[in-house]
């Protein structure tokens, strides 16, 4: 794989992962802090707020990457791309925090919570990542926001206390969220002018930029309307369970979506050149890899939940851990479709299809929700999340089933379910002899990197992997091994 590909990859994982893993990090401590209905009452808040964030960035997550991809190599042409873009940006962006605020006037019940959460929803107004996705300058938004994100962590850690200071935790976040958008304009001059927006190319922008926000609006049912569903339906102790187990779930998915982040602007790049044989070999390679390593994950966490869950958070929080245990499992699908999701259908503008498949798994997801939490919680949400993820990947695979050979990429990847498999037999039977400890988490992650590292370096090895050999070699020529 390219070195660009290599280092964009590790720059948006870095980036990604960070803004996952830093509240991760802080979730051992405010759990004890301010308890599961703590974590419930932030979580739903957020999640609201989310929603108004959701509607002010449209679709211009994946059309904002596609389009400036497209037209990097154009400048004045980019220069017009990315000025409708932001006109429209923040047409939408105002209206929706306008009508947050509304939001925030009319409701009675944690009412504070909620108000905090109006600089989450203005950072979207500022939010121009996009732009630096779609010219693959990740480094750029690495950089600044490790600071702040570092900084967010020390503020949580100094400031919040006690049971009561929750609400300083909501506005740490917020804050945070605000200011990691407003770095990313400091730059900006290097690479792109702002000029008047042409109307006609506003226009143009507008349609895709819809069809795209469907999706997103369609994925969210799944992703974030489960937990108002279970502030509502169930209880803010039930969605801090939820909450907390989603956390350790969202850092393999943030890590796998970070690869597609990085693809997509270069499989549209490709598409717009009609280069269909490097296309195809990103493509095969990518489906081996992050399989590969989705597999791994999944296995992995499924073996450790149990164990993990009352040691990070407390005993109040044992439910967390079969929680992670079922939701780990959505993992695979999720990588499957994101593949299939960011390098083929997106890039080729195969928007219906991508469209078709997360409304699918938004409906399973809703009418599994709506049967299921009244009476099992955060238990109902899991069954439905996980159907949601498996709908969406076998959709997309029915759409991609002429142009893909999909029976070819499960080939690649068969034998790491074996490896997975036997991980997790033997990480799930070290939890059960050893028990609940500090010291049985850490035998099960060693037992289970080691298990599965050594499986799967043998077998790349001996069926001659082109890229593990490649890669291989590389690390024996450093490491002064090799001639």
């Amino acid at each position: 794989m390219a070195s660009s590909v290599k280092k964009n990859f590790a720059y948006q994982m870095i980036y990604e992962v960070l803004v996952l893993i830093l509240p991760f990090i802080t979730s051992p401590y405010i759990a004890r802090v301010i308890g599961a209905e703590g974590v419930g009452i932030f979580a739903y808040s957020y999640s609201i707020a989310y929603y108004f964030v959701l509607f002010s960035m449209l679709g211009l997550k994946n059309h904002g990457n596609r389009a400036i991809a497209r037209c990097r190599e154009d400048k004045e042409l980019m220069d017009k791309t990315f000025s409708a873009l932001l006109f429209l940006h923040i047409l939408v962006s105002v209206v929706c925090f306008a009508v947050y605020i509304g939001y925030v006037l009319v409701i009675r019940k944690e009412r504070v919570y909620a108000a905090i959460q109006a600089f989450f929803v203005l950072s979207a107004l500022f939010d121009i990542s996009w732009f630096y996705f779609g010219i693959e300058k990740f480094k750029a938004t690495v950089t600044r926001n490790v600071i702040i994100r570092l900084i967010n962590v020390a503020c949580v850690f100094i400031f919040v206390r006690k049971e009561g200071d929750l609400w300083k935790y909501c506005l740490i976040m917020a804050l945070g969220n605000l200011i990691s958008q407003l770095v990313l304009w400091l730059p900006l001059r290097k690479y792109v002018r702002i000029v008047k927006p042409d109307m006609a190319l506003v226009k143009a922008h507008l349609k895709p930029l819809l069809i795209l926000f469907i999706p997103a609006i369609a994925v969210s049912l799944y992703k974030y309307m489960d937990k108002i569903m279970i502030g509502a339906m169930a209880n803010k102790e039930q969605l801090g369970f939820y909450e907390n187990a989603e956390k350790v779930i969202n850092i393999p998915l943030t890590i796998i979506g970070s690869f597609g982040t990085v693809m997509l602007p270069k499989m549209s790049n490709l598409a717009s050149k009609a280069d269909k044989s490097t296309a195809k070999y990103y493509m095969g390679v990518s489906m081996k890899y992050v399989m590969w390593l989705a597999l791994a994950l999944t296995c992995g966490l499924c073996g450790v939940g149990t164990v993990f869950a009352p040691i990070f958070w407390g005993k109040g929080f044992v439910a967390s851990g079969y929680l992670i245990m079922a939701l780990s499992t959505t993992i695979p699908f999720l990588a499957f479709a994101n593949i299939i999701r960011t390098q083929f259908l997106i890039p080729n503008q195969m928007d219906k299809e991508y469209i078709a498949s997360v409304i699918c798994g938004a409906v399973v997801n809703l009418i599994i929700n709506a049967l299921l939490i009244p009476d099992m919680g955060a238990k109902g949400a899991t069954i439905g999340t996980v159907a949601a993820e498996v709908m969406v990947c076998l959709v997309q695979c029915y759409a991609v089933r002429k142009q893909l050979p999909l029976l070819s990429y499960l080939k690649s990847f068969m034998f790491f379910v074996l490896a997975g498999g036997l991980m997790l037999g033997a990480v799930f039977s070290i939890g059960k002899l050893m028990g609940t400890s500090m010291i049985t988490l850490l035998v099960q992650i060693a037992a289970g990197v080691g298990i599965y590292g050594i499986i799967s370096v043998v077998y790349l090895h001996a069926t001659k992997d082109q890229v593990f050999e490649k890669m291989f070699r590389q690390v024996m020529k450093k490491l002064h091994l090799a001639k």
